[in-house]
């Protein structure tokens, strides 16, 4: 379909996350710079890169899909899932390791995308939850930048 089509760019992306376990927590904050492919069309953005040893999840594909509605986060290799980000609804996933398998939720609260063909910023704020009890806050800020050839 429409994502198949898209052509994509060789983009820098930046991304700053934190996940707190509760509200009084300082949390985890990773910090990432990385290289990837990007591409936009029709209000629509892709975004795919490697994940690294710094994110934990070495040798995962991620990929993000930006449509007006929401985004979609599919990971492959490593870790496997696929969350849904859609503000003030619920959506579950699986979350697949090498270890197991869980159904967790997510719970997304704000969702910001300014995006264009030349790249932008995502912005996601979500609540991730494990059989119907909160096991964390989380947000992450994403910066893609093209790579002038």
């Amino acid at each position: 379909g429409i994502w198949r089509k898209m052509e994509m760019k060789n983009v820098l992306i930046s991304i700053r996350g934190l996940q707190q376990v509760d509200d009084g927590d300082d949390g985890d904050a990773i910090e990432l710079l990385t290289d990837g492919h990007y591409g936009y069309a029709n209000g629509r953005g892709k975004l795919v890169y490697m994940e690294s040893e710094l994110t934990g999840l070495k040798g995962t594909r991620t990929t993000f899909l930006v449509e007006p509605t929401g985004v979609v986060l599919e990971r492959e290799g490593e870790i496997t899932s696929h969350m849904v980000f859609e503000p003030g609804k619920k959506h579950l996933f699986l979350y697949e390791t090498p270890f197991g398998a869980a159904t967790m939720d997510v719970n997304t609260e704000r969702v910001y995308a300014a995006l264009d063909e030349h790249g932008g910023d995502l912005e996601i704020h979500y609540r991730i939850g494990f059989e119907n009890t909160n096991v964390g806050k989380n947000h992450f800020r994403i910066h893609v930048q093209e790579l002038k050839s």
